[in-house]
């Protein structure tokens, strides 16, 4: 209480005077084109928007009102005229002059805001990236008897307001007209204006002419009557290459009704990389926001190109990318399904054509399947893996092996297949993008099926031992090249398998790559290093090199009498397998090879005499 009435008695200090934020137009006009905007070209949608925005606003209070938009271009100028609902002069005031207030947020326009395209209120100002002036005149639907009004702005931030007389605007509406600044004449040229206006509106509802040439084209190529199936393919393969500049292997109706959302995706016609980020068009209410949307789709649908229009997604402040909110995750959602339905329907209906897709873009269908068992399930006769069989499909394969043996990567598929295929083991190579995950998840949508990781000891266990007596007549032998290889962190072992042409078969595993790495660096490194690295030692099995007892040649080096010369051969083994099984070569094995080489050809160049 006391702490209370002591606060409550101090004297109050005096409120400050606000103050108002001070606008530098000139950086404000620096910031948007090299920052907000990614291009001056943007100048030509916010006047179509501010156009198109205009009618929108007339024609909810007068449904008949002229729907007209006009662009005449000049040498230096162009001039842009509406039928739009027009502005008085405290509108002009209220509205162009201050910056981040937009005319969509007008009294009596929020029942019908959702049907604008720009919100933001930057508005004309955005104009100013390519014109040194801008000048309005404008006359209110609203309020018949007002006066035409002129406001003309410069880059500087100064302008003047002015009323005109009746006849300076006879009918309501708005024409801007633009000056250009020094080195941007060329963004207001008619054919630039032209090219532009189609790019941005081409789906606009009104009527949009720059001159007497027409920029609008409806109904959308997607909402278009076609004579047949065949026909409309044709049209769209046409819109697709005019738009991406290529030729679609198939195009997916995009249709989500609750999402106001129409269009079309069209599928590459070549494979692309995962990591490649899809730039798909989306139209806002008939204007162009993007052609660069990012996250319009899954990730996992890189193999299509969309382009659509929508009336429910939220554009960014710059009004070039889409807002990431819960609307557009349901949309990705949406749209996502509606490619796995287009996927379903060709595998239920058009094998040839889901094959055609697949050899292309087997890998999103892949990326897509790891997550959804259903699409796993629908594609698992379809979908191609690289297997000791051939390049078959999980279905065809798992019917052939009562066990799916795979491997985790692609070198120690390259170790086993041609073994494994020889002694009647099926493997499939599961170290390519999404595989082994997929193998993996068989059982789950094949029930009974048994999955296996391929390892080197499953491997070498497969392999037929060696008669005892036989390994025992070869004890100097297999001592002398263990002695050899030990150094190199690799074991050897004698056993019996097929094919012949294998004379020796190189076998490790991860753990075993990864205690090599860990020795290599344990000897490159410092005192200090070295005894972390040291530290770190693991008791992993180890490399082995396997020799085929079957191999004629292995039996003539066996019975070799030179140490000198079973040493090098064991070299020239272990070198030839790491080639077989395409393994990175360490300098250690580089420096092996060499010398096994150079030795062998000494040896073979000798003379009798000199052996």
């Amino acid at each position: 209480m006391d702490s209370q009435t002591s606060q409550s008695s101090q004297p109050s200090l005096p409120s400050p005077s606000p103050h108002t934020f001070q606008v530098d137009l000139r950086g404000l006009v620096d910031l948007l084109s090299h920052h907000l905007y990614s291009s001056p070209k943007v100048y030509l949608r916010e006047l179509l928007q501010n156009a198109v925005d205009a009618i929108t606003a007339r024609r909810a209070a007068e449904p008949d009102a002229p729907a007209l938009v006009r662009l005449f271009a000049e040498p230096g100028a162009l001039r842009v005229e509406d039928s739009g609902v027009g502005l008085t002069e405290a509108d002009v005031h209220d509205l162009l002059a201050t910056i981040g207030r937009s005319s969509k947020r007008a009294e009596g326009l929020q029942e019908t805001r959702s049907d604008f395209l720009g919100q933001f209120g930057i508005g004309l100002l955005a104009c100013f990236v390519v014109a040194e002036r801008i000048r309005v005149v404008s006359r209110s639907a609203r309020t018949p008897d007002a006066a035409p009004v002129e406001w003309t702005a410069a880059d500087d931030g100064s302008y003047t307001v002015r009323t005109l007389p009746d006849d300076a605007r006879p009918e309501p509406g708005t024409t801007v007209h633009l000056v250009a600044r020094a080195g941007a004449a060329e963004w207001l040229a008619e054919d630039r204006v032209l090219a532009l206006a189609r790019d941005f509106g081409s789906l606009l509802p009104y009527d949009v002419r720059v001159g007497e040439e027409a920029v609008t084209d409806l109904p959308a190529p997607w909402d278009r009557p076609y004579p047949s199936p065949a026909a409309r393919r044709v049209a769209l393969g046409r819109h697709c290459h005019d738009l991406f500049g290529f030729t679609p292997l198939d195009a997916i109706e995009l249709d989500v009704p609750l999402a106001g959302i129409r269009g079309v995706a069209y599928v590459l016609p070549s494979a692309v990389s995962p990591a490649q980020r899809a730039g798909h068009r989306v139209h806002l209410k008939g204007m162009l926001l993007t052609e660069r949307a990012e996250q319009l789709l899954p990730d996992w649908a890189f193999f299509v190109r969309c382009v659509l229009d929508t009336d429910s997604l939220r554009p960014t402040a710059s009004r070039e990318a889409l807002y990431e909110d819960e609307t557009l995750a349901a949309v990705r959602e949406a749209l996502g399904e509606r490619i796995r339905s287009w996927l379903t329907g060709l595998a239920a209906g058009d094998p040839e054509r889901l094959a055609a897709f697949l050899a292309v873009h087997h890998l999103g269908v892949k990326s897509l399947a790891r997550h959804d068992r259903e699409m796993l399930r629908t594609m698992l006769p379809w979908l191609p893996f690289e297997t000791t069989d051939g390049r078959l499909s999980l279905e065809e394969f798992a019917r052939r092996h009562p066990v799916v043996h795979f491997t985790r990567t692609v070198e120690e598929y390259r170790q086993v297949a041609p073994i494994a295929s020889a002694q009647g083991i099926g493997v499939i190579n599961g170290g390519y993008t999404y595989d082994s995950e997929l193998v993996e998840a068989l059982p789950s949508v094949r029930p009974g099926t048994v999955v296996a990781e391929l390892d080197a000891e499953t491997v070498t266990a497969h392999l037929d031992a060696v008669d005892p007596a036989v390994e025992l007549a070869l004890a100097g032998f297999l001592a002398a090249a263990r002695a050899k290889l030990d150094p190199l962190g690799c074991d050897v072992v004698l056993r019996a398998f097929h094919p012949l042409s294998v004379p020796a078969l190189h076998l490790d595993d991860r753990a075993a790559r990864h205690e090599q790495a860990r020795a290599q660096a344990e000897e490159e490194a410092d005192d200090l290093w070295a005894g972390i690295l040291g530290s770190l030692r693991g008791e992993a099995p180890r490399a082995r090199l396997v020799l085929n007892h079957l191999s004629p040649l292995i039996r003539r080096i066996g019975s070799l009498g030179e140490p000198e010369l079973i040493g090098t051969a064991v070299e020239s083994l272990y070198g030839q397998a790491l080639l077989m099984a395409q393994r990175p070569l360490r300098p250690a094995d580089s420096a092996l090879l060499n010398r096994a080489f150079i030795g062998l050809l000494e040896w073979a160049t000798n003379g009798e005499g000199d052996r």
